[in-house]
């Protein structure tokens, strides 16, 4: 059994940066929130304390930052009800029951000041530079979903509301079965994003999230009803009191792109580029939106209309990732600065004294 579970909580998205960090600690008993600038070692520490308990056995979800995916924003260990998690700009996360939940760990007392102020005019000037390459990033994606709504439109009026209608109470009635002991209050929702628009590009890490779960596959063009159907089954999971873990999309956050109910062992998803993805397993299932819904021949009738489109958002999507990638060089300037200035020996300490309460809460 996989005991792994990776995931982004936090998105550069067309609405700008969007997090649902909140929705995933609302279990947890002990949150550690780590202060401090770039290159501080906030990602090495929470990958190695969350590494420590992974090979002791434990369950730990690892959240990716979407502005380098090889960094961790944050990791849960849900067994211990036990958190860790970078608390700095853009995902300023503060203390909700100070000293009895959630504590700041501050490992800027482990940085030499002086030396940083001997380079106080850098800081200041990469910093701003940093802030100004995610608003040229977000307005890129802002333009690209303007242009993808017009792409969107092309299907819609293509689209037969009454069958779509028809088909999502089918899939709902089929996923969703009635909950013979739902409580008040015991159901959980997970707000998480399927995948990230990245300085490399849209990353996803559907194959960890749908492990293990019958896969329904949706496919389909933009416009033709994706996020609508997995609305109203997260709608129904939720008000038949499943836990539901909703997974927004990375570009626009105010769509869906997957829904997993684990008590019913499914997983729905989206399944169009940038997270294509095709059936490998005699469980896994496809749904085509655009041969069920749509007129046929609409693609034909409106190649060209499609065609300039499709080429105008993904330039500005791609514009959109070059300012990330641009913006990325700058902010590694700034860590190895601040990297320099640090002591890792106290911030080793910090971590032992984390992990060392870790542990007695696992006693």
């Amino acid at each position: 059994m996989n005991k792994e579970l990776h995931y982004f909580a936090g998105g550069n998205t067309a609405k700008g940066f969007v997090h649902f960090f909140d929705s995933n600690f609302q279990d947890l008993q002990r949150l550690f929130i780590l202060k401090g600038g770039p290159g501080t070692g906030k990602s090495s520490m929470i990958k190695s304390i969350g590494q420590e308990w992974l090979d002791s056995g434990y369950f730990v979800e690892w959240i990716h930052c979407s502005s380098d995916p090889d960094s961790l924003d944050a990791m849960i260990l849900p067994e211990l009800k036990v958190g860790i998690v970078d608390g700095t700009n853009p995902h300023v996360i503060e203390p909700k029951y100070p000293g009895v939940v959630d504590d700041y760990v501050n490992l800027g007392t482990a940085w030499d000041r002086s030396r940083l102020l001997t380079q106080k005019d850098e800081i200041i000037a990469l910093s701003n530079q940093i802030k100004e390459g995610f608003q040229k990033a977000y307005h890129s994606l802002a333009q690209g979903l303007a242009l993808h709504d017009d792409l969107e439109k092309i299907y819609i009026n293509e689209m037969n509301f009454e069958k779509a209608n028809k088909l999502a109470e089918r899939w709902v009635k089929q996923l969703i079965p009635e909950k013979s002991h739902s409580k008040s209050g015991e159901k959980r929702v997970f707000k998480r994003f399927l995948g990230a628009t990245t300085p490399i590009g849209p990353i996803d890490y559907v194959d960890s999230l749908t492990e293990g779960l019958h896969r329904y596959f949706i496919k389909g063009r933009a416009g033709t009803g994706k996020s609508t159907l997995l609305k109203k089954i997260a709608n129904a999971a939720k008000d038949k009191g499943y836990d539901v873990e909703i997974y927004h999309c990375g570009f626009d956050p105010n769509s869906l792109d997957m829904v997993i109910v684990r008590e019913l062992n499914f997983a729905i998803f989206d399944s169009t580029a940038p997270h294509e993805y095709f059936p490998s397993k005699n469980t896994d299932v496809i749904i085509d939106l655009y041969e069920l819904l749509i007129t046929p021949g609409t693609d034909e009738k409106y190649a060209e209309e499609i065609k300039r489109a499709t080429i105008s958002y993904k330039s500005k999507m791609s514009e959109g990732i070059n300012h990330l990638a641009k913006t990325k060089e700058l902010r590694d300037q700034l860590e190895h600065i601040y990297t320099q200035a640090m002591d890792f020996t106290s911030v080793d300490k910090i971590r032992d004294k984390i992990n060392e309460e870790i542990k007695s809460l696992a006693k």
